[in-house]
């Protein structure tokens, strides 16, 4: 027994970098697709795909369904909606109207509303210098946003504030409070039944805001862009829901099983530097010296947040079958 711990203690952090950078994939899939469907569509399909490919994960664990309290049910269907559903329109959006590297640098701001968010609603103590590196991390992702700082005085649009870092923002915030939500829900689910379910809920939102928005019959879900270019949008597809979806959310949790949440926080900034190195070196998005400078500060300071509240609740551990 002493031997497995030991061994899982060293794979197990290498797991949770693995998923990580796996997730940090998907700007190599969502970018192009972006030039062939809507992003509500994208996220639809998705969604299909990855429930397709969790159906053998599912099925064994529906006879759980009726232990499960409508409390737990309550934070689910928010975590789906949230973060499955909306969050991911918005990440994808961003991609499309903003510098792609820039978003996914933005997106690290996610733990600091998380770290609030548990705060306010499960009464999580707030280390003394959260507020500190908190407030640096938010400083810092100003500056990574803007193209021109120096006139950040003058007008953010001047500065050159666009609106995918908009729509950047308002995924961390749904991401953020949607794993703040996730954790509720692990207090009354398995881990493989909520990751499941997750997938069920959020295909359910964007059906339904599919319909909402009038783009739930065929002419929407497979346009006339996709039509002319059918194996390269099953493909991009294929990849998003696989490689940078169902694949790496069975390897990180695995992972996180396996490892101290202090440990695991570090390694899950492959995620950053995986999209970084594909939006920067595939796609060309590069950004200005002081974005750099302040993109590293923003890493910085987010681990630090990670570091300074692990200290007063070292026992908490992240990952729960």
């Amino acid at each position: 027994m002493q031997k497995r711990t030991t061994r899982s203690a060293h794979y197990g952090p290498w797991l949770v970098g693995l998923g990580a950078a796996l997730w940090g994939t998907e700007s190599a899939w969502r970018i192009p697709l972006n030039e062939l469907f809507d992003a509500k569509v994208i996220v639809f399909w998705e969604h299909v795909l990855i429930l397709i490919m969790f159906l053998p994960v599912l099925i064994p664990r529906l006879s759980e369904i009726p232990k499960v309290h409508l409390r737990t049910w309550g934070y689910l269907v928010f975590s789906g909606f949230a973060g499955s559903a909306v969050g991911t329109i918005f990440f994808t959006l961003a991609l499309k109207y903003g510098n792609p590297t820039v978003v996914n640098v933005i997106l690290n701001i996610q733990p600091v509303i998380s770290t609030v968010g548990a705060f306010l609603f499960f009464g999580d103590r707030l280390a003394h210098r959260f507020f500190f590196y908190a407030a640096i991390a938010i400083v810092a992702g100003i500056f990574v946003s803007v193209a021109h700082p120096t006139m950040i005085g003058v007008s953010f649009e001047r500065a050159g504030l666009n609106v995918g870092s908009g729509y950047a923002l308002i995924c961390a915030l749904f991401w953020g409070l949607s794993t703040v939500a996730g954790r509720g829900v692990m207090i009354g689910m398995s881990l493989r039944l909520a990751s499941s379910m997750r997938i069920v809920i959020g295909l359910a939102c964007m059906t339904l805001i599919l319909l909402v928005y009038g783009k739930l019959h065929g002419a929407a879900l497979w346009p006339m862009a996709a039509q002319t270019q059918p194996v390269r949008a099953i493909v991009l597809l294929f990849f998003l829901a696989s490689i940078s979806g169902a694949l790496p959310l069975l390897i990180y949790f695995q992972g996180l099983h396996l490892t101290r949440a202090s440990t695991a926080g570090y390694f899950e900034m492959m995620q950053t530097l995986a999209a970084v190195c594909i939006t920067w070196g595939i796609f060309h998005a590069t950004l200005h010296a002081h974005q750099v400078i302040a993109a590293l500060v923003l890493i910085g300071a987010v681990a630090m947040v990670h570091h300074v509240q692990q200290q007063i609740e070292p026992g908490i551990s992240a990952g729960r079958e």
